[in-house]
């Protein structure tokens, strides 16, 4: 069958064409694979930190399956050097015989980071076996889009010959174990300056690299590797399933990562990021069956969590546990203990910090720091109110309104994650499901998560009350106020918060001023005093409705306006756009205007 008559065939036999072929290469005898060509070189010299070379914090949104073929995991135009620094031999026993055998200690380094891996000869020979199989699956037309691209991207560079593995039995006597670890460090090198191998999965997984290794912001590279996890351990309720024991316990093949001051392990066909273990005070690891309940099994506790691991043996868990321990110890010290005022922070000396007294200034640079933002925003709160102006008075439309800002960095590509207060709606009515609503219908990249879950976690009293901002991980308002209606506030101290009402057309403002100050003056004033009534125009979609003012006063027993709204008849009003209503004209204060900020007191119980 010719390409050409192939490609007409429909998907279906196509598929069965590719699951056919995959199965010969798996097969194959690889002492036949040594075909000359198709792997490209790449001998870069350049130096990240002069180049700028780097890989975004934002990486961490857009990690993707650990097989797929356009994973981009290494930094662009730096190459990454190997040191085959010891060789350790232990004794292997097996039923026959007891062998001795090698383990190297190996050292890379890829520009600013430096890490070691633990492997046997053994790991050698599966990582060339596996390579050679992706060279001669490579070379087959198989008519299919991806395959096509894929052996197009390769047969784009120079070609050159896969490096030759020492065929030397496992066992190397103590006086060959140097030359041995040279080979072994040429091979390895050799075979990282091709691209065609170094981005293969099964390489990446033999020097345990993944697409967060080399992230600068993420911190210094630690252990990595795929591990068995097992479910539950959690000390928070609710996230639990209905029992401890182990008939509720499943286990799942993860990529672990381990960092400065946290753990992270991953899905290795999505590359999701499942859970995050923090380092903290009662941070722990601890070997063996009695503390685990699992034969070659690793425990990492810390306030939150105690994660069962389970490694291929006792040597292995204990490389794994040494690891992790050293490293932490190392970058993360700080975490470890407890600090100032039972904090699990240091203290930083010669931080730059800024006092707030008044919301004033807190909502304004809160939305130059949003505006600001690159890569992130995490917005805390006890209540949040999506409508609220953060800029005041309104000279600008809606562009300072809270929900427009978060809209606007979110189609930048700024990621937004909002944690509000799950109330108890019989007790509170700040109504959170209405904020995550309108914030999640907004844009994809605003997530918003409402806690706790008082039925699951069987927690009532009890209240998220942080209310924290923090920028790109750089700048933080922390202990701060609530971006809600009655917030804002400035030395005036007003009793209102009026100006934070929905602004939807600034037309006709001026019309609506007037109007409310010519009731107000007439009230004042005595004039009418018959009826003692106070009329407002109100605009609807219908038309002018007149609306009698002792009914909203709730004198009236109209149940239409047994609830009133103050932000509501602003509104109609069109009074929308103003700071406050003191604030129309601050500088005269104007009588009429305070009489009639009176007014709306006396009427008006405010929510807050």
């Amino acid at each position: 069958m010719s390409l050409r008559s192939a490609r007409k065939l429909d998907s279906s036999t196509l598929e069965k064409i590719a699951a056919d072929m995959s199965n010969l290469i798996e097969n194959l005898d690889t002492s036949e694979l040594h075909y000359d060509g198709e792997e490209v070189d790449s001998d870069v010299i350049t130096d990240p930190k002069t180049s700028g070379a780097c890989i975004p914090f934002s990486a961490i949104y857009n990690t993707k399956g650990f097989k797929e073929p356009d994973l981009h995991s290494y930094l662009a135009g730096c190459p990454i050097k190997v040191r085959v620094l010891e060789v350790e031999r232990f004794a292997s026993s097996s039923s026959s015989k007891t062998a001795v055998l090698n383990i190297y200690t190996i050292e890379l380094t890829h520009g600013e980071f430096t890490w070691q891996v633990k492997r046997k000869f053994k790991h050698f020979q599966d990582l060339h076996r596996e390579l050679l199989r992706y060279k001669a699956f490579i070379r087959i037309p198989i008519p299919t889009r991806s395959h096509t691209v894929r052996r197009q991207t390769v047969r784009s560079g120079d070609v050159r010959s896969m490096p030759n593995l020492p065929r030397n039995a496992e066992i190397v006597r103590e006086e060959q174990a140097s030359s041995r670890r040279k080979q072994l460090e040429d091979y390895l090198s050799a075979l990282l300056k091709m691209p065609l191998y170094r981005n293969y999965h099964a390489t990446r997984e033999f020097i345990d690299v993944n697409q967060l290794s080399f992230i600068h912001d993420l911190g210094p590279k630690g252990i990595e590797g795929m591990i068995m996890k097992r479910s539950g351990g959690h000390r928070i309720p609710g996230l639990n399933c209905c029992g401890q024991g182990s008939v509720c316990y499943r286990w799942s093949k993860r990529w672990l990562v381990v960092k400065d001051s946290f753990l992270l392990y991953m899905k290795p066909d999505t590359g999701a990021i499942s859970f995050v273990l923090l380092v903290d005070k009662e941070f722990c690891i601890k070997i063996g069956k009695k503390e685990t309940e699992t034969q070659y099994g690793l425990r990492i506790d810390n306030l939150s969590r105690s994660l069962i691991l389970k490694c291929n043996s006792y040597r292995h868990a204990r490389w794994w546990g040494q690891a992790i321990e050293e490293f932490v110890r190392k970058h993360g010290t700080n975490f470890l203990t407890e600090h100032r005022f039972g904090s699990f922070a240091a203290v930083q000396e010669n931080t730059l910090c800024k006092w707030y007294v008044n919301a004033k200034g807190y909502f304004n640079d809160v939305a130059d720091a949003m505006e600001a933002a690159k890569e992130e925003i995490f917005i805390t709160d006890w209540w949040l109110s999506p409508e609220i102006f953060l800029k005041r008075p309104v000279v600008e439309g809606n562009r300072w309104r809270l929900d427009c800002v978060l809209k606007r960095k979110a189609q930048q590509g700024v990621k937004i994650f909002v944690m509000l207060y799950k109330e108890v709606e019989l007790a509170l009515g700040i109504n959170s499901e209405y904020s995550k609503r309108t914030l999640m219908r907004i844009h994809p990249n605003i997530k918003v998560m409402r806690h706790p879950d008082h039925m699951s976690s069987s927690v009532y009293l009890w209240a998220h009350h942080e209310k924290i901002v923090v920028i790109d991980q750089s700048v933080a308002f922390v202990g701060g106020i609530d971006l809600a209606y009655g917030r804002w506030d400035d030395d005036e101290h007003r009793l209102t918060d009026v100006g934070s009402v929905k602004r939807i057309v600034a037309a006709q403002s001026t019309t609506g001023i007037n109007t409310a100050l010519s009731g107000s003056m007439q009230a004042l004033n005595g004039e009418d005093k018959s009826n003692r009534k106070t009329t407002f125009q109100v605009q609807d979609k219908k038309g002018e409705e007149v609306v009698d003012s002792s009914k909203i006063r709730g004198l009236g027993k109209s149940k239409k306006f047994a609830k009133f709204s103050l932000y509501k008849q602003l509104h109609k009003h069109n009074l929308q756009h103003a700071d406050s209503v003191s604030s129309i004209d601050s500088q005269s204060r104007m009588y009429s205007i305070i009489s009639y900020q009176k007014q709306c007191v006396q009427v008006i119980k405010h929510p807050w």
